[in-house]
């Protein structure tokens, strides 16, 4: 197989959906490009944002949870996420988050210069500075992310032997992995045991890989099915196929697809602005908009 060469999305579960927006549109300058509903449950909002560019690769997706239940970070779970910025932009982003009262620690956890923080709904996120000129300080998309497992040795194995990551290092406390392809996202995979963690408000739900096509996804599939991984069936998500499997760490795990892209319902200029229902929806639009909160867009 090919190997994965960088990371699709990262889906978490948050708090009210106006909050996430002032904090992720407003504070770290992401685009909304798309306002749906979890196809699962489309009482409950699903929101993406992206980098301005809309890029593969830069996506990072919300459920907003209005019950008020706390998740329990902990293993079987993604832990930080961390977005890239330029180089040179850390001074910027501290003053920044800290007018918007956002507190932060100066870290090098990604072997950066980086800075930790917390989101509105405590989802643990960090900004790591990239070797990247920009124009601008804006965020250029993931640089990575800490993944919690409950069997930190076999999800190495499964990032290096089926994903077909890198290893670029490992120290006593934690493994240092990255992806194949220009992206060059990061994965750290720590040592430490943790207890079992409890999705809720200001957890992650799943980290997706990318692939070009669904018929690369289907050869996955079966790969992975192959090799004794629980592999879903082929789910329909209107801007992406995807398949899920939860690794022997007990991560889940998505393998999507780059096509059709968010702009299959709506012109890019509109990205973000409207609720946009998958097909098998649309006939409840008013039952199911009667149950979402209005949104501040």
């Amino acid at each position: 197989m090919q190997p994965i060469d960088k990371i699709h999305h990262i889906s978490a579960i948050v708090g009210d959906p106006n909050e996430n927006i002032i904090f992720y549109r407003d504070v770290l300058g992401l685009k909304l490009v798309k306002q749906t509903v979890n196809f699962d449950d489309p009482h409950t909002y699903h929101l993406y944002f992206s980098n301005q560019s809309v890029d593969n690769g830069t996506i990072m997706t919300f459920f907003p949870w209005t019950n008020n239940r706390k998740g329990r970070v902990g293993s079987g779970q993604v832990g930080t996420i961390a977005f890239r910025i330029p180089k040179g932009s850390l001074p910027f982003w501290h003053s920044h988050l800290a007018h918007h009262r956002v507190s932060v620690k100066k870290t090098r956890l990604f072997n950066r210069p980086t800075l930790e923080l917390s989101d509105s709904h405590g989802l643990a996120l960090a900004l790591v500075e990239s070797n990247t000129n920009a124009n601008s300080s804006a965020i250029l998309g993931f640089h990575g992310a800490v993944l919690l497992s409950a069997h930190p040795a076999e999800t190495v194995r499964t990032l290096t032997d089926e994903l077909g990551l890198k290893k670029e290092l490992e120290t006593d406390e934690q493994h240092y992995l990255l992806t194949a392809g220009e992206a060059r996202h990061h994965i750290i995979v720590p040592k430490t045991d943790m207890p079992f963690g409890r999705w809720g408000i200001g957890t992650v739900h799943h980290i997706a890989w990318s692939v070009p096509t669904s018929q690369v996804q289907k050869e996955w599939q079966s790969f992975l099915a192959e090799h004794q991984y629980r592999v879903t069936e082929v789910k329909d998500r209107k801007y992406f196929n995807a398949i899920y499997f939860p690794e022997h760490g007990n991560i889940l795990f998505e393998i999507a697809t780059e096509e059709p892209g968010f702009a299959v319902d709506e012109p890019f200029d509109d990205l973000g602005t409207h609720l946009m229902l998958p097909p098998q929806f649309e006939s409840r639009r008013s039952e199911i908009t009667a149950h979402l909160p209005r949104l501040d867009v």
